[in-house]
Formats: C-alpha cells, structure tokens, sequence
C-alpha cells in the first residue's frame, strides 16, 4: 500500500524549496528574464492605438505576435531540450531585441498595417521561452523530489507576479513617458535578463541526453498534454480579453492610467491564490482539481461584461484572477506525469504557447468588439473561451490520467517516491 502521510516537518514548502542548492542562480535572473514577457502585448495594444486610433487594429497586430509567438515556442523548446538552452537563448533574445525595436519605429513611423504586422511575426516567434526553462532546470534540481508540485506552483505564482508588475510597468512607460517606452523597455529588459539567465551554466539541462530522450516523440503526441492545451487557450482568452476590454473601459471613462491598476488587481488574485495553492496539501487528484477549479473561473468569467462600475469590474477581476491560478498550476503539475523528463520543456512551451495563441485570438476578438459594439463588450471573450474549454475538459479528463510507472500516487506522477496526497 502506498503511504499517504508523511511527518508535519517533511512535508514540502516553499521555505525549503527555496533552500535548494542553486537555486537562486537561476531564479533571480529567470525573473528579470521574463518580466518583459508580461508587458509585451499590452505595450503593442498601447501604442499601436495610440498611432492609429484603433482597438481593432491595436488588438490585431498584438495577436499577430501572440500568434507567432505560440507556433514557433513549442520548436523553441525542443530546441532547449535537443542543443541546450544556452544556445537557443542567445540569439533568440537578440533577434527579439531588433525585431521589438523595428516594429516600434514603424509605428512611430505611421507604416501601413501591413508593415506592423510583418514586424509583430518575428518579434512574437523571438520571444524567449524563460518560464519553462526554469521549470525544466526544476526537474534537474529536484529529479524525483515531492518538492517538484510546489516548484509548480513557485513558478505559476513567480509567473503571476510579473503580470502584476509588467501591466503596470508598461501602462505608467506608454501613459506617463511615451507610447512607445513600454516596448522599447520590453527590448531592453529581454536583451539583459535573457543574456543573464543564460550565463547560469551549472543549473542548465544536459542537451546531449535530452537530445536522447526526445528523439523519436514529441509532447504533442501525448493526448493528455492535447488536453491541456485547449484547457490553457481558455485561460489565454482570459488575459487577452482583460487586456484590450480593460483598456478600453479605462479610455472611456477618462483615466487611461487606470487600466494598469485594474489589470494589477487581476493578476493580484492570480498570484495571491497561487501561494495559496501551493502551500496546500491537497487531497484531491489533479485532474478532479482542474475541473473544479476551471468551473468556477468560467462562471467567475461570465460575469465580467455586466460590470458598469470601477469598483465592481476592479472585484470581479480580482475574482477571475484568483480562479486563474488553481488551473495553471494544476495543469503544470500533470505534466509531470503524462509527459517523459526529456520532453517536458517542449510540453511547458506548448502550454505557455497555448495561453498566448489563446490570448492573441482574444485580443483581436475583444478588440473588434469594442470598435464595433458597446464598450465592455470584449469582456465577453474571455466568457465564450472559457466555457468552450470547460466543455472540452469535461469530456475528455479520462486522458488526463497520468503515465503508468509502478506506483502511483494522487499527485498523478506514478515515477515519485511516495508523498503527501496531493
């Protein structure tokens, strides 16, 4: 019989997470990496309507980016997994560095659409992929460690933070500087952290035996991680449609500044029950816990285009946000175990891809929205995307059963010594 309790002071945290050697080698500088990450399309949105008057056109060539950003981020990951990280990053955060800085003058410029939009594509397919290659320098640290799910949920709340800043950052540069200071300071930021992050040598993957691993199987062909992707879609039209409806709502009412603190308020209700989640022995199997969770954010975000007021949007954002967290978290943990050691970084970029192919298709939709019928009528993208995910979650959790590997435990990664109940 497999052992579901261990001792009060064994059981995994963040204090003793934190305390694993090296860790902070990358953690810090992973941080700086991917904080451009969070001010990348609402600095396109910002100041691409600022030069032509449009939602619909602001929202159009920041999905152009999302778009491309997540096609090519899943071949960016196997890339990580095959050569190594180091060689991926480096010139990847250079071209991105270039392409974010033509697509600024360009608009600066008043080019014809046409023209962002070819400088929106490489400077979403350069994106660099720093979240899950922390995640995927967590396994190497930690292997088989019970401390694995709370790395988890470290990095979905680390993730969630830098939505909280990067909104704001991005709002006070295009509001208070220039239009064009949140993507230039996107440019910069990514050129500095990515240089960062990938001279920390020690904590990176071995590529030779990734290159091993991956060689015959890609993540996608696992149905489970198929799954998964749609379920995070959903989440993307969340974020994108509060990015372009909240600005928009802002706008209308006179304080254009207000969108940053309203987006931070959301992103603070991720983050916030982020730590919650992760400092939780759950009882619950993942996949139940997905369900759940992802219910109670589709019906948190069917309400978002009734709200007529400051307060009432700022609480309801709130409440979205904290339903964000559960399901990011919980659909990172599963990856563990429905996807093989060698293929997991290609597994996190496929869903971080997700959410921002999910977001891209939002932004465009809620941007149209707004042009087009009442103002707060994008809010309902992030409704339709996350009921249409639900449904397809719903039918198809059975896939979501993790990978045969001797015994299992409810955390659904059947290779780990026996822990907690998760």
């Amino acid at each position: 019989m497999v052992s579901t309790v261990t001792s009060k002071s064994s059981r995994p945290g963040y204090g003793r997470l934190l305390r694993t050697r090296g860790a902070w080698t990358f953690l810090l500088p992973g941080f700086a990496a991917r904080q451009p990450f969070a001010m990348l399309t609402l600095s396109i949105v910002l100041l691409v309507q600022h030069t032509t008057g449009s939602y619909g056109a602001a929202g159009a060539v920041a999905a152009a980016t999302g778009v491309s950003m997540a096609l090519f981020a899943p071949y960016s990951g196997r890339l990580a997994d095959r050569h190594g990280q180091r060689a991926v990053l480096l010139p990847g955060v250079l071209a991105h560095t270039l392409a974010a800085t033509a697509l600024t003058a360009l608009a600066l410029a008043h080019a014809p659409l046409w023209a962002l939009f070819a400088a929106a594509v490489p400077t979403g397919a350069s994106v660099p992929q720093i979240g899950p290659m922390v995640r995927a320098r967590w396994g190497v640290k930690l292997k088989d460690s019970p401390l694995m799910p709370t790395a988890a949920a470290f990095e979905s709340v680390t993730d969630e933070l830098t939505f909280v800043l990067g909104p704001l950052l991005a709002t006070a540069l295009c509001t208070a500087v220039d239009p064009a200071a949140g993507l230039l300071t996107e440019a910069a930021l990514t050129l500095v952290g990515g240089v960062l992050f990938a001279a920390q040598k020690g904590t990176e993957p071995a590529a030779a035996a990734a290159h091993a691993r991956v060689k015959h199987a890609s993540a996608l062909s696992v149905p489970g991680v198929r799954v998964l992707i749609v379920t995070f879609l959903g989440i993307g039209s969340v974020f994108g449609g509060m990015q372009v409806s909240l600005a928009a709502f802002s706008e209308s009412i006179g304080s254009p500044g207000l969108n940053g603190v309203l987006y931070g308020v959301f992103a603070a209700g991720n983050m916030l029950s982020g730590i919650v989640c992760g400092a939780v022995a759950w009882k619950a199997a993942p996949q139940r816990r997905l369900v759940i969770g992802y219910a109670a954010l589709a019906l948190a975000a069917s309400a978002l285009w009734t709200a007529h007021s400051v307060a009432l949007l700022g609480g309801l954002g709130l409440l979205v946000g904290m339903c964000i967290a559960p399901a990011l978290i919980t659909g990172y943990t599963l990856v563990e175990g429905l996807v093989p050691a060698g293929a997991r970084t290609e597994a996190f970029t496929w869903l971080t891809g997700a959410v921002a192919l999910g977001q891209a298709a939002a932004v465009t939709v809620a941007g149209q929205l707004e042009d087009r019928l009442w103002n707060g009528a994008g809010f309902l993208v992030p409704m339709a995307g996350t009921v249409l995910a639900l449904v397809t979650l719903v039918a198809l959790r059975s896939r979501l059963a993790g990978r045969p590997r001797g015994r299992t435990v409810a955390r659904g990664v059947g290779h780990r010594a026996p822990v907690t109940v998760d």
